[in-house]
């Protein structure tokens, strides 16, 4: 039972960064022009820009180097710090490779390796807590996302239809 409940997370996490959050960014960037990916509201704010550098960042320092061990070269101030450099094809092209290294650490995880420890950003987690910081982290970011995309398109992003109450993932279509 315990092993399929941890199979089962790593499923779902999987799903939720690759199949839901990276098509909704994805789609995200698609409709902004770079000048627009790049907009502040104000000096203390982050563009859609930064959000992609520092989303791509963080799951890759918490994932693939932190849970799989792979090289830390973070520089986390200089997602932040940018304001321009990337086009939309490059921060997206950037978000999907890292997923997908994240993908390929989380496949190979088994139930037993999410009780282990790790330090990661100076703190002591389980794997299992560091999965699940990248997932909860990268929801958060969405929605800052979409929130942006909104204001600036003025448009719906049309995510989901309901036939017949049914939600249908537009993005899968």
């Amino acid at each position: 039972m315990r092993d399929a409940v941890a199979e089962n997370f790593l499923a779902e996490a999987r799903g939720y960064l690759l199949g839901d959050y990276l098509p909704k960014i994805e789609r995200c960037l698609e409709r902004l022009t770079d000048e627009q990916i790049w907009w502040r509201a104000g000096e203390q704010s982050n563009s859609v820009g930064n959000l992609t550098l520092h989303l791509a960042g963080n799951a890759r320092q918490w994932v693939v180097c932190g849970v799989g061990g792979g090289e830390d070269r973070r520089v986390r101030d200089a997602e932040f710090a940018a304001r321009g450099g990337a086009t939309r094809e490059e921060l997206r092209a950037l978000l999907r490779s890292t997923l997908e290294e994240v993908d390929a650490v989380l496949a190979r995880l088994g139930p037993a390796e999410l009780q282990e420890g790790r330090r990661i950003q100076g703190l002591d987690v389980t794997v299992l807590g560091a999965v699940f910081h990248v997932v909860e982290h990268f929801s958060m970011h969405t929605g800052q996302i979409i929130l942006l995309t909104k204001l600036l398109t003025g448009t719906d992003l049309a995510f989901y239809s309901f036939p017949g109450n049914d939600a249908r993932r537009e993005w899968e279509r």
